[in-house]
């Protein structure tokens, strides 16, 4: 049984809601520096997802449409308590952005003034780099060690790399669609395989 399924409905909603607002908080440079913290939470600290379970959850959430944290958080708040786990997860992980941004925007001009907040800020970029190398490279621990794993991670990487070094506009979408139906190629010719190997036998 998943760990917080023992909890009361109401009190694991707002545990999600609590648990996603500090997520929120501290999370600077996107979506993707947030996978980090959220396995942390999610993985190591309370035991609700697998690690595989987890890799599952980014997929489904970067290959659909919206941003990847919330597309996350509401996908983790809607499996552990439903409709207002989701709820609250998509409110808990928005709401200090909206907040902070709300503030900013009100004297954007003399707070970027502040030699001491573009220190911080130049502190912050190196830690986001940081925290998205290190989620990439857990997940891709946490792959099952197959061939066409390593293969199409190689072709991805080193096609990245290329268009960078010479300057060539490159989607992310496009990538994530190629890979997916990739995926599913292999997939479907495994799967043909294993019905002509026990059909044989």
């Amino acid at each position: 049984m998943i760990k917080g399924q023992k909890m009361s409905k109401g009190k694991l909603v707002l545990t999600l809601f609590l648990t996603f607002l500090k997520i929120g908080a501290f999370t600077f440079g996107g979506g993707y520096a947030m996978i980090a913290l959220l396995e942390e939470e999610f993985v190591g600290r309370r035991k609700w997802l697998t690690h595989e379970e987890f890799i599952d959850i980014i997929a489904i959430g970067e290959s659909t449409p919206g941003p990847i944290a919330i597309n996350s958080a509401t996908f983790i708040g809607y499996r552990q308590a439903g409709f207002f786990g989701s709820l609250a997860s998509t409110l808990g992980v928005v709401l200090p952005s909206v907040i902070i941004i709300t503030v900013i925007s009100l004297f954007f001009d003399r707070f970027m003034q502040f030699r001491y907040v573009q220190y911080a800020f130049e502190g912050i970029r190196a830690c986001v780099v940081y925290l998205i190398f290190s989620a990439g490279l857990r997940m891709f621990k946490g792959l099952k060690k197959k061939p066409v794993t390593y293969v199409i991670f190689g072709a991805v990487a080193a096609l990245f790399i290329s268009f960078y070094i010479f300057g060539i506009g490159f989607s992310s979408v496009i990538c994530i669609l190629v890979c997916g139906c990739v995926g599913l190629f292999i997939y479907a010719l495994t799967s043909l395989k294993n019905r002509e190997g026990g059909a044989e036998q």
